[in-house]
């Protein structure tokens, strides 16, 4: 079950929260990774906490600006060792994800840039209220070619595109958003899915927030194990 990599997404601005989050969802059966938003990371004490944080982490800023700005954000963030995972969006163009996909590697060799795609609390109602034309699969893989023409490791898309995903692109990272276990609310979220489901779509790894960090959490673990192991 640890080839099943669960995202928490540490979803508070008070680090106390934050920390109850991260040792609450410690165990020995899941690889459990920390995402740390735009609520910490713009807090008064979130940038100094993800300083000396001594796990890795995915700083989930959706960067989406001109490159030269782009770049600059990377480069703000050399200090954070521990930063695995960043994401880009996808509407920033080719130029700004390649000249971000370069630029990481520079400033940690570890890093990974994830390309965000339509974001799982729209649907195509939404896209076309936006101006779009193309549906949210057609526009997700688009996106998603353009992502993996800049160099980008993998995606961050919705499990309901996940796996015309893989069939398409084998070897890229597809974290997914919008998970929830059975019966529990979906909230905000729109295009939603199980862990089960999701890992059954081949994607590298989930998502989850208030599924596990609502309420009694390691409870809430023990229920993700459940599930996933029936």
């Amino acid at each position: 079950m640890k080839n099943k990599i669960i995202f928490v997404a540490c979803d508070a601005s008070k680090i106390n929260k934050i920390k109850n989050i991260i040792n609450q969802t410690k165990n020995n059966k899941l690889k459990i990774i920390p995402k740390f938003g735009l609520q910490l990371f713009y807090s008064k004490n979130g940038r100094k906490f993800l300083e000396s944080f001594k796990r890795d982490f995915w700083l989930d800023l959706k960067i989406n600006d001109i490159p030269q700005t782009a770049l600059s954000a990377i480069d703000s963030l050399k200090d954070l060792k521990k930063c695995k995972y960043i994401t880009v969006h996808a509407n920033g163009g080719l130029d700004m994800l390649k000249a971000v996909k370069k630029h990481a590697k520079k400033i940690n060799k570890n890093l990974k840039v994830l390309g965000v795609t339509i974001l799982t609390s729209l649907n195509n109602k939404s896209l076309k209220e936006i101006g779009h034309t193309k549906n949210v699969q057609q526009l997700v893989l688009k996106q998603t070619e353009l992502i993996k023409k800049s160099g980008c490791d993998g995606i961050v898309c919705s499990p309901h595109e996940s796996k015309i995903i893989r069939k398409k692109f084998q070897n890229l990272l597809i974290i997914t958003p919008g998970i929830r276990l059975p019966g529990d609310n979906s909230n905000d979220q729109i295009r939603v899915m199980t862990p089960k489901d999701a890992f059954k779509n081949k994607v590298s790894g989930v998502v989850m927030g208030r599924s596990l960090t609502k309420g009694n959490i390691k409870n809430n673990v023990k229920k993700l194990i459940d599930h996933l192991s029936k």
